[in-house]
């Protein structure tokens, strides 16, 4: 791996939240947390090397370097975002994927009448108006824009209620706990469905600016993420909000309301620069995304977007100095998954079609891995004709790997028991991307270009450095606490896991300390 450049004479000054800028080691008043969605270890490395006055070098200069960092297995936006603010997998947080199923839970509208399972699309699908950013709600009240009669049902005796998601969430989060201690929490997301960052408690989240990213470019019947432009204008408008959040006002900028302790947005322009063959609406009309070579070197599309998140860092950057904010400051950098094929040549796509005609076949996801569930009262009896089709199908559909129900209850949960665990999981063929041809890359799987993702942890006390050994981006979820102060083992999942902190950094995991009450 290409080593990081170094400070030039000059570049000591512009370093992100150095030792040398360390006024008093961890705990900090702040954690600032971003996820740059796709940006592998490798993209870090190879952009720091070749950009070595940006943000992201400044980064990897002044802070800790983690070039071993992973996802969960199943590296799909939730889990792996899940993983990093709970310190659990699927198993223990029960988040699969965005839109996953419930053997327990019934469908929107059947009053819990029938038989109980039900696909559960936590995603756009339950904003009130999926065309409008705003979602068809007010910008900053997430339960505006869900519409309630989208959502899954849960009986409970005689009652019948939908299930929002933070409902869904079996463990609590790093918001929640921060909460709790009397910290201001906020996020910023590609969907109001990240109402579930408040926890089960519904509670821990101060704000969550939410826009949509699926909501149509105006003027257009075009997706946002069917643009690098448009996609980087969406990041830009939650950019904005961080900064005002930073000056004490909410995301907005229309009420003071004090610099949160917890706060963050994840990037969404790199991960689309990954996957997009070529420009929309607003981009030069020969754009070209995802990577040249196995190297990691990305076409014109790609490098423009993380041109563009190299900037926004700085910006985020500049804007915790402007406001005082740099000495009490821990700036977390990581992703929550990564995308593959980085090679071009390796791209195999592939039409998930017949995954619907597995015997038995309730409910599935495939981007570039696949989760099965069964229907719950035919899965004991289609089960060994499911495996069967699978298994006569292996070559047209690129699977590498058949996970059948002993496994995948090894892996995640038994699926006998539990009632989110898929039945059969899917491991594919290097290059295999579910996709009609409209996307060059996708994340979701198993593989380690889904899983490699770039981690960084910079601030005052923080030395400079790198770690080789081998890290879980669950650990992110302990550090957070561990740097405001907090008993890492107020996470319900860091307990039940044993999820640590990250290695060498200057404060301890203070395990054991009492709760707030």
């Amino acid at each position: 791996m290409t080593h990081y450049a170094r400070a030039a004479a000059g570049a000591a000054a512009l370093a992100l939240l150095s030792a040398a800028a360390a006024a008093e080691p961890a705990p900090y008043a702040h954690v600032l947390l971003i996820s740059v969605d796709g940006l592998h270890a490798l993209d870090l490395s190879n952009y720091a090397a070749s950009h070595p006055d940006g943000a992201l070098a400044r980064l990897a200069r002044g802070g800790t370097v983690y070039r071993h960092a992973t996802t969960p297995l199943v590296s799909d936006s939730f889990p792996g975002f899940a993983a990093q603010v709970t310190g659990g997998g699927p198993a223990t947080t029960g988040i699969y994927y965005d839109d996953s199923y419930d053997r327990s839970l019934f469908p929107p509208g059947s009053a819990c009448r029938g038989e109980p399972g039900t696909e559960v699309p936590f995603a756009s699908e339950i904003d009130v108006d999926t065309k409008r950013s705003d979602a068809g709600g007010t910008v900053g009240r997430p339960l505006t824009q869900i519409d309630a009669a989208k959502l899954p049902l849960r009986k409970d005796g005689d009652a019948c209620t939908p299930v929002y998601p933070h409902d869904y969430l079996r463990v609590n989060t790093v918001f929640e706990v921060a909460h709790r201690h009397g910290g201001r929490t906020a996020w910023s997301d590609k969907h109001p469905a990240y109402e579930w960052l408040g926890g089960p408690s519904g509670q821990g989240l101060d704000e969550l600016y939410e826009i949509e990213q699926d909501a149509l470019i105006p003027g257009t019947k075009v997706k946002t993420t069917g643009s690098f432009a448009a996609e980087r204008d969406f990041d830009g408008r939650r950019v904005a909000a961080l900064l005002n959040m930073m000056r004490g006002l909410d995301g907005a900028g229309g009420a003071k309301v004090g610099v949160p302790a917890l706060f963050g947005m994840n990037f969404q322009a790199v991960s689309v620069g990954q996957k997009l063959p070529k420009g929309g609406p607003g981009d030069a009309p020969d754009r070209k995304g995802g990577y040249a070579d196995a190297s990691g070197t990305p076409n014109d599309g790609l490098a423009e977007q993380l041109a563009y998140v190299d900037g926004a860092l700085g910006d985020l950057v500049e804007g915790l100095k402007d406001n005082g904010l740099q000495a009490s400051t821990l700036v977390v950098v990581s992703a929550k998954h990564g995308q593959s094929p980085i090679d071009p040549a390796a791209l195999k796509p592939t039409d998930d079609a017949p995954l619907d005609k597995v015997p038995g076949h309730a409910f599935h996801d495939a981007d570039d891995g696949a989760l099965i569930w069964l229907k719950p009262a035919e899965r004991a009896a289609a089960l060994p004709e499911a495996l069967a089709f699978l298994q006569a199908h292996r070559g047209a559909l690129g699977i590498g790997t058949i996970y059948p129900p002993a496994a995948v209850a090894s892996l995640f949960a038994d699926p006998a028991t539990d009632s989110r665990a898929p039945d059969i999981v899917l491991g594919t063929d290097p290059g295999v991307v579910f996709t009609s041809g409209k996307k060059i890359a996708e994340h979701g799987g198993m593989s380690l270009d889904d899983r490699a993702v770039a981690l960084v942890v910079s601030g005052p006390g923080v030395k400079a450095g790198v770690v080789d050994s081998a890290v879980a981006t669950a650990q992110i979820a302990p550090t957070i606490l561990a740097a405001l102060g907090y008993a890492t083992d107020e996470l319900q999942a860091v307990k039940a896991e044993g999820t640590p902190v990250l290695p060498g950094l200057p404060f301890p995991g203070l395990i054991g300390r009492p709760a707030a009450p």
